[in-house]
Formats: structure tokens, sequence, C-alpha cells
């Protein structure tokens, strides 16, 4: 059974890094919303007369969130149709609170939980500081206005809870706090392959 792995939670708490070394240990297809989304998102932004690095204001929300949804999931179907295991990566803020996103989604390839194992960790840092150390430190330019405008996006950090349906052994709390180590990405390959012998 091939297997749909979403990396989920805020801007700045490494589900990116974590996912990246969890894709290169056991090869397999990695797919980052802010990768696929990023040159679509510039042009729309910049037509629009904005920002073509913003990715927090209700214009970007508006215009292109859902368009990188789409296409991230669009891809990450077309790989587990294909029989290859996919990474997907991204907040998924809102999809993780609607119970049937996951169905609606594995509906659109004909398939069900039944026929792909869906597993999803929710990448987490302890407290807001050691986000905003994070997001200062990769220095990108998307993250200005996070910055900037750090009381108000600040809320977004939230913890979240995974509310598809999916059995507990499917779902992890990653507290990422502390260096990327080799014991922490055996521990997510446990927690994804199991015995780490399948592929």
């Amino acid at each position: 059974m091939k297997k749909l792995i979403f990396f989920v939670g805020p801007a700045g708490a490494g589900k990116t890094t974590i996912a990246k070394a969890l894709a290169r240990k056991r090869r397999i297809a990695f797919l980052d919303m802010d990768t696929l989304l990023r040159p679509s998102a510039e042009v729309i932004m910049r037509v629009s007369g904005n920002d073509p690095n913003d990715r927090d204001s209700l214009v970007y929300k508006t215009h292109c969130r859902d368009l990188g949804y789409r296409v991230t999931m669009d891809a990450a179907l077309e790989n587990v149709e294909l029989g290859i295991d996919v990474i997907v990566v991204g907040p998924f803020t809102k999809e993780i609170g609607n119970p049937l996103w996951v169905e609606q989604e594995l509906e659109r390839i004909g398939a069900t939980r039944h026929d792909v194992d869906v597993k999803a960790i929710f990448v987490s840092l302890p407290d807001k500081e050691l986000y905003r150390q994070r997001i200062e430190q990769r220095g990108l330019e998307m993250d200005e206005w996070k910055l900037a405008n750090w009381s108000e996006f600040s809320h977004s950090l939230m913890q979240r809870q995974i509310k598809w349906p999916l059995p507990a052994s499917s779902i992890h709390y990653l507290d990422n706090s502390g260096p990327l180590t080799e014991n922490k990405i055996s521990l997510v390959e446990q927690f994804v392959y199991g015995d780490g012998h399948d592929v």
C-alpha cells in the first residue's frame, strides 16, 4: 500500500527540513506547496499590483492560497495513483480541521483510506519566540510581512488538532525544538514506515 505523508504545521516549525531528510533517506517523491505555487503566486500578486513576495495578506489568501493546495494535491495524487510514496508539505491550516478532507481528496483518484496509507505529522515548536528566531534565521523575503506584523501573524502559530479520521497510529505531533539529528529523522521514519524495511 502506497503512502501519502503530510508534514503540516506553522511557518518556521521546520517541517520542510524534516520532510526533505525523510524523502532523501527513503528516495520518495517530495512536494512542497511553497515551491509549487511560488511562480504562479508571484505573477498573480505582481499583476494585481501587490508585493510578489507577500504570502500573508488577504489578497494572497483570496487569490493564491487555494490554488496552491489544489496544484500540490493534484501532483501528490498523481504520484499515489502511479504507486509512488509521496510527501506533501504545507501549513494545511484549514484542511486539517475538516474531517472529510482526506477522503474527498482520495476520491479524486477513485481511492479510499483502505487503498492509501495516509500519515500526518504536525510539526511545531514550544513557544513563539523560538518560531521568531527560526523565521529570522532563514532570511526569506516572503517572511518580511510576518516579522513586521508579528503580533498579528503569531496568532497562526497555535497548536492545532488534526481532525482527519485516521487511526491514532497515523497521526504524530512532533516537537521540533532542538537540532535536526539522525535520531530525530529515524524516529519520523519509524512512525511512517514501521519497521523501516517496507518500500
